[in-house]
């Protein structure tokens, strides 16, 4: 059995990367607007009607063996968030914790998201050399709102990006980069972070 949701757990994540680094981002998306209880669980139907809104193809049969894996303590139920690291491509912990590194960075707030207010602090200087910013387009919070939906769906962006969020779009980008210094380089360089020193053994430190 836990072959089958293997399967198909891969399946749904193929699918979702093929839609580019923020296809798995988005498909939480889609599940969230979905989830109108506030229950942060999924039962079959929202399941099936979710990879479908998604445009996700797997046959009825192959949903429900893929939900009756999840649903652990067969309630009915699937906590959504286990359901979102299930399909996350797998990280190395040091991927993991560098992308934590750039999150808590970002999130000056410290409320466990990012909104335009966390950003102003520290990246109003970018903002203002936009092309738009610079042509009167836009507005300072126009373009770090901008900047803020690249993480989230194109479809339905909201403006707030969770850490699960955030680590589920670079999960994307992860699973496009094979070598894990060159990740955690590309990271650094990316965002400001101070690059890891090697130590006399040539380990990164």
């Amino acid at each position: 059995m836990e072959d089958k949701k293997c399967k198909y757990v891969k399946l749904v994540r193929d699918q979702c990367l093929q839609k580019g680094v923020g296809g798995i981002k988005a498909l939480s998306v889609a599940f969230r607007h979905m989830d109108v209880d506030y229950s942060k669980a999924i039962c079959l139907e929202e399941l099936k009607r979710g990879l479908q809104r998604y445009r996700i193809n797997l046959k009825d049969e192959e949903i429900e063996t893929l939900f009756s894996t999840l649903d652990k303590d067969q309630s009915g139920q699937v906590d959504f968030a286990e359901f979102m690291i299930a399909l996350r491509p797998p990280m190395p912990q040091a991927r993991i914790d560098v992308i934590n590194e750039v999150f808590d960075m970002l999130d000056t707030s410290r409320d466990g998201k990012l909104e335009v207010s966390d950003l102003k602090g520290v990246y109003s200087q970018y903002a203002r050399k936009h092309e738009n910013y610079i042509k009167g387009v836009w507005t300072e919070d126009q373009v770090l709102r901008h900047f803020l939906d690249a993480f989230d769906s194109p479809d339905e962006p909201d403006g707030i990006v969770t850490r699960e969020e955030f680590l589920n779009f670079y999960a994307g980008v992860s699973s496009t980069i094979e070598d894990t210094c060159y990740f955690d380089f590309m990271m650094r360089q990316t965002w400001g972070l101070p690059m890891r020193r090697k130590s006399k053994a040539g380990n990164a430190t």
